[in-house]
């Protein structure tokens, strides 16, 4: 693997075990989240066991000020709670960082995580999955949906419970729940402002410090939030066009005609994102994957927060769980502190999971 890494033109780099949390708890997303190792420094600041690779090398690479295009490797343990297998196991991966031709950067992510694991597992044929975030983002946008509803949508896009329970909600938005007099009224208004000072009221009359959860604006914009996204109801075709295209489950090579004729068939103008997912195509198949190998499952994501675009898995044919897990973000490193933005692509990899396989077969 080092070997692979070093004919990759990547740069190997170690990232501290300890890091802070607080990017990890904002951007990780809910799954990642629940599995950390908290513990807070002599100053009080919190921090946690490394969880994963991909913020840790973003927030190296912000520090150093190196240029990019760049592209790292690493080896390393991480941290995390596991219902199965040990809590503490290694990753190693790729990030690469600036490299402007998206579709060609996300073809060579993918190309170079199945060249890995065709090194280390030489003979077993694997299977990949591959999903888009941008695509899902544009077919919400194209069907009208308002910003709130596409936010919680996008957050559950890799999540299949939390998806079903959002378009069972969009399908029949429940009531409203049993607000007091003043507070329905300073949401039916709109009136985040109001409600945040009728909130903060009621928590100092109460005894309540604020410190100690969200804030009385916070909860006075969810309230409105959830308010308004109960007001939304799709009609029936567009909701019937967004389960259809989330059924869409077919072989990469037939991804593209599959997603224009969705699209023709329901009225509705993708643009770039199809645009971006057809070059894609293209490049990978340049790349000599075999389309039998690689299939586009619309619903298909995963749950991490920070993705922005191609999401992928690759597995051994009939395995249950994924050797690799990469994808695009390219709006982490300006949320990192980042001047500028810059696109990032990248995938890990489970070591554990190959060695059992390779210990199975012997």
């Amino acid at each position: 693997m080092a070997k692979l890494f070093a004919a990759r033109d990547t740069h190997a780099v170690e990232v501290a075990v300890l890091q802070p949390a607080d990017p990890f708890l904002d951007m990780a997303g809910e799954d990642l989240r629940r599995r950390i190792f908290l513990t807070e420094s002599e100053t009080g600041k919190t921090l946690c066991l490394r969880p994963e690779f991909t913020i840790p090398v973003c927030l190296d690479h912000i520090a150093s000020q190196a240029g990019t295009p760049r592209r790292y490797s690493y080896l390393g343990e991480v941290f995390r709670q596991r219902r199965e297998g040990g809590n503490e196991f290694f990753q190693a991966g790729i990030e690469d960082l600036g490299d402007t031709d998206i579709a060609a950067a996300d073809a060579r992510s993918l190309a170079e995580a199945h060249a890995l694991l065709s090194l280390v597992l030489p003979g077993r044929p694997l299977a990949i999955t591959l999903g888009d975030q941008t695509l899902f983002e544009a077919v919400l946008a194209a069907l009208g949906l308002p910003r709130g509803w596409r936010m919680r949508l996008a957050r559950a896009f890799g999540s299949a419970p939390m998806l079903e329970a959002a378009l069972a909600d969009l399908a029949n938005p429940p009531r409203n729940s049993q607000l007091s007099g003043p507070v329905a009224l300073l949401v039916l208004d709109g009136d985040q402002e109001g409600l945040a000072a009728h909130i903060a009221e009621g928590m100092e009359q109460a005894g309540l410090s604020a410190s100690g959860g969200r804030s009385p604006a916070d909860i006075a914009r969810r309230l409105i939030e959830k308010a308004q996204l109960r007001s939304v109801r799709l009609s029936d075709d567009a909701f019937s066009a967004l389960k259809g295209f989330l059924e869409i489950d077919v072989a990469l090579s037939g991804a593209t005609a599959a997603l224009e004729k969705f699209a023709a068939d329901a009225g509705l103008s993708l643009g770039p994102a199809l645009e971006n997912f057809s070059a894609r195509a293209k490049a990978i198949e340049a790349h000599g994957l075999s389309s039998a190998q690689i299939r586009y499952d619309a619903a298909f994501g995963r749950p991490l927060d920070y993705y922005t675009g191609l999401v992928f898995e690759i597995a051994v044919q009939g395995g249950d769980r994924p050797l690799v897990g990469g994808g695009r973000y390219d709006r982490l490193l300006t949320l990192l502190g980042a001047k500028k933005p810059i696109p990032g692509v990248g995938f890990s990899v489970w070591l554990d999971r190959i060695e059992a396989l390779r210990e199975n077969a012997k």
